[in-house]
């Protein structure tokens, strides 16, 4: 893949460095996005598969290794087409730490959400605790990689093959990922990711579904365009489909994503090296990963702890995030609170600091010693 690099804009380490958020969508330059904008109005074709959104999945395949990538309009619709392509009933054992939609998406397909405790080192379903929780009604396993680290992915295939269960994975987390040098998009029987602007990769809204199952790629591109292809209406879908002005984001960043990788692996390490001697818990990052570093969570000692180093940050105009904050079993209308410990303790001592592409390592370090300042 050609690697652009893209200026760094530069800020100051001092209390003037204007505000900094968790993140920041990655900017590509304007004339190469509006040059691509200027083909879309000379053929006038603004949406229904055109020109760059093909390009663009054709780039995902052959450039970033993906597996059959449909693009759709957001990496939650391609949640719920994933288990209405597997024709998913009964239950579906899920993770307790994921964003809500992850069991949202299970519930809205008429299937009851089985949830599944933690790893706390990586954060991701711990397989160990799954079997304990398979029934007759258990049809699928939707875990998530979160913070785009990877799930024990053999561990969960086989026991999904004891049990003849279906394996999707929510990687909204996880597009640059590999493991063992494969894209970790493709593992499982279908999987999917998340463009929106906030991600690693992005395409302003976007997500796509992945497969290496023919039938399930055909099913999948088939809703996409709600069941629809030419006059014939052939299966009940959604409207996933993505438009042109979208694909053109995703097209105009793709030369800069090893530039964008390259960049964050270097902030992480930078954190990971000034937090090294603050009583802090980091992401293990499992062996034969190469990580997208889309996230740098930080488990704090208590949730009063947490409270403290959020307001010193926050004083500072620097503002983490509390993700995910609470355990989906806490939610209001989930109400299975208890059910998974690990999860829910995390969920409250959790922060994800500011990790974007052109932030600063003199920013890097006046977090870290904010933080180890009021962890004192």
């Amino acid at each position: 893949m050609e690697n652009k690099v893209k200026p760094i804009q530069q800020t100051s380490a001092s209390s003037g460095h204007g505000l900094i958020f968790v993140t920041k969508a990655f900017e590509p330059p304007f004339e190469e996005y509006m040059e691509l904008m200027r083909g879309v109005w000379q053929r006038g074709w603004f949406t229904n598969n055109g020109q760059l959104l093909r390009q663009f999945e054709q780039a995902l395949e052959e450039q970033v290794g993906l597996a059959n990538p449909l693009f759709m309009v957001n990496g939650t619709i391609a949640i719920n087409l994933m288990i209405r392509a597997l024709n998913l009933k009964g239950e579906i054992i899920t993770t307790a730490f994921s964003h809500p939609v992850t069991t949202i998406c299970i519930i809205w397909e008429g299937c009851t959400p089985v949830f599944v405790d933690i790893d706390p080192d990586t954060f991701c379903i711990d397989p160990a605790r799954i079997e304990e929780r398979i029934t007759p009604r258990t049809s699928a396993i939707l875990a998530t990689h979160v913070y785009g680290l990877p799930c024990d992915v053999e561990a969960i295939e086989a026991i999904a093959k004891k049990h003849g269960l279906k394996v999707i994975y929510d990687g909204a987390h996880a597009f640059g990922t590999k493991y063992k040098g494969e894209s970790l998009l493709n593992y499982g029987d279908v999987s999917s990711t998340s463009y929106h602007a906030t991600k690693v990769f992005h395409t302003v809204e976007g997500g796509s579904v992945q497969t290496k199952d023919p039938e399930i790629f055909k099913q999948v591109k088939l809703m996409r365009t709600m069941g629809q292809f030419g006059e014939q209406f052939f299966t009940m879908g959604l409207n996933a489909k993505n438009s042109e002005m979208h694909a053109a984001m995703g097209v105009a960043n793709l030369p800069y994503l090893d530039a964008i990788l390259a960049q964050r692996k270097h902030q992480w390490q930078c954190y990971a090296q000034a937090l090294a001697q603050v009583p802090v818990q980091l992401a293990k990052v499992p062996a034969d990963t190469e990580y997208n570093h889309a996230y740098f969570p930080m488990v704090l000692r208590s949730e009063e702890e947490l409270l403290t180093v959020r307001k010193a940050l926050d004083d500072r105009d620097i503002h983490p995030r509390r993700y995910f904050n609470p355990a989906i079993t806490e939610l209001p209308y989930i109400n299975r609170a208890g059910e998974c410990p690990i999860s829910e303790s995390v969920s409250h001592r959790v922060l994800c600091l500011p990790l974007y592409y052109g932030l600063e390592d003199a920013v890097i370090d006046e977090i870290a010693d904010i933080i180890a300042a009021a962890v004192d």
